[in-house]
């Protein structure tokens, strides 16, 4: 099947997600370990990690204190249920992010909910936030509103209120939902540094919809301050604000996707502190345990929690949970995760090196296909031109002529994503971009 190495796996039984299993299985690329900001490949290579593994790695890889953290936990209590029971270090790590949650402690996001995934996270947002509007009296605001080119994880509501069209045409979605116009805008905002001039006006689409279907429909919106997945769009400068503020017009609930975006990417804690706006409720995952054990949080506010725990004090208040909800070693990893941020600053450390990395990226605006550059903090979108009859085969090659050269990037559609580990050097930025470049330019 492939011209791998004799002790390399059998590959046909893993059916890989998101993956173009038989071209993958031709020419497999399997990594083996990884250390600090590198992989090492099967066939023994380095390869510098410019994505943070998959948008998670923050505080790059061999973490030796959350490995003993969890070994720790897993020799002590290895797993406790979650429904009608706890363990202490649930409480422990719930209180250590509502500590630290978006916003700071006047947003008031300091109620925690535990879940796998960052599409757990969506979905269990999702189901509070109707829950939230029935319990106050507004059970006809049943219409969840997304936004066209959103990610919200592989769930049966995150892909209803996704707007990637290839998540959604197989599968049936959630009635009722409907979605913004995206903030993409290559005329006018092609090649900025930081958050686009143009485009605050978009958030006047929840308008039209309110008029379309009526306020007392509609019981939340969810947007992505940054959507990763789709090729790094920023949000315009004015538009967050502006959709909290019709949102608050309307008594609609808004949702921060924060999976991506959270726990210092930025260059913030969150891209809540970034762009200085509050939500109703934040969903988290990946930097949460520094991608070492699966774990997602949802961040609430105190009025939707208060607003949902009530009534006789021996009943359910919100039937939803998961087995897994605040698994102890997951805790214990996130605890220890919590610990390297602290430590080394890494949640602001973005701010330190942004400039860096977006002069540095933005080097690349002359490279043949290129046609828009888009950076904040430490994530970038680098988007080419696709050819003809061919959309993402140029930035599937660059990334295949990346990671065979020593470096680990995403592409999606034509975009090529890039968010290294918090813990790169300059000297590694520069080095991504000589690859990257390289790489662009034989991308004909």
């Amino acid at each position: 099947m492939n011209d791998a190495p004799a002790n390399a796996p059998r590959l046909d039984a893993y059916w890989m997600p998101f993956t173009a299993n038989r071209q993958f299985k031709k020419a497999p690329r399997l990594m083996s370990s990884a250390e600090g900001m590198h992989y090492t490949s099967f066939d023994g290579r380095k390869i510098l990690d410019g994505s943070a593994g998959l948008w998670c790695v923050n505080a790059g890889h061999g973490r030796r204190e959350i490995a003993s953290a969890v070994e720790r936990q897993l020799s002590t209590l290895d797993f406790a249920p979650s429904f009608q029971m706890g363990h202490p270090i649930v409480f422990d790590f719930a209180e250590r992010l509502a500590a630290m949650a978006p916003g700071g402690p006047n947003a008031g996001l300091d109620r925690i909910f535990f879940t796998g995934s960052g599409s757990e996270s969506v979905d269990t947002a999702l189901k509070i936030a109707l829950a939230y509007q029935r319990a106050i009296g507004q059970g006809t605001r049943t219409r969840l509103i997304g936004r066209e080119r959103g990610y919200h994880g592989v769930g049966f509501g995150g892909v209803s209120v996704g707007g990637m069209v290839n998540n959604r045409r197989m599968f049936p979605q959630l009635p009722g939902v409907d979605h913004l116009r995206h903030t993409h805008d290559l005329e006018k905002n092609a090649f900025v540094k930081g958050v686009p001039e143009h485009g605050a006006e978009l958030a006047d689409d929840l308008e039209r919809l309110v008029a379309l279907h009526g306020a007392e429909t509609i019981a939340a919106v969810i947007v992505e301050p940054v959507a990763g997945s789709t090729g790094v769009l920023i949000s315009p400068k004015g538009y967050l604000e502006r959709l909290r503020a019709i949102c608050d017009r309307h008594g609609i609930l808004l949702i921060f996707d924060e999976v991506i975006s959270g726990f210092g990417r930025l260059g913030t804690p969150f891209a809540t502190d970034y762009y200085g706006v509050i939500p109703d409720i934040v969903t988290t995952a990946k930097g949460l345990t520094n991608g070492a054990l699966p774990m997602g949080a949802v961040f609430c506010s105190r009025k939707l929690h208060d607003g949902l725990v009530q009534g006789p004090e021996g009943a359910i208040e919100l039937f939803h949970g998961y087995t897994y909800s605040g698994h102890p070693a997951a805790c214990a990893a996130g605890l220890a995760t919590m610990d390297i941020y602290d430590r080394e600053g890494l949640l602001t450390r973005g701010a330190e090196l942004a400039g860096h990395w977006a002069d540095a990226i933005h080097s690349l605006r002359d490279k043949g296909p290129v046609i828009d550059i888009r950076t904040i903090g430490l994530m970038a979108g680098v988007e080419l031109s696709p050819r003809e009859g061919a959309v993402g085969a140029r930035a599937y090659d660059v990334f295949v002529d990346c990671f065979e050269h020593g470096l680990l990037c995403r592409y999606t559609g034509d975009t090529i994503a890039l968010s290294p580990p918090l813990i790169v050097e300059p000297g590694q930025i520069d080095e991504i971009v000589e690859i990257l470049g390289v790489a662009i330019a034989r991308a004909h």
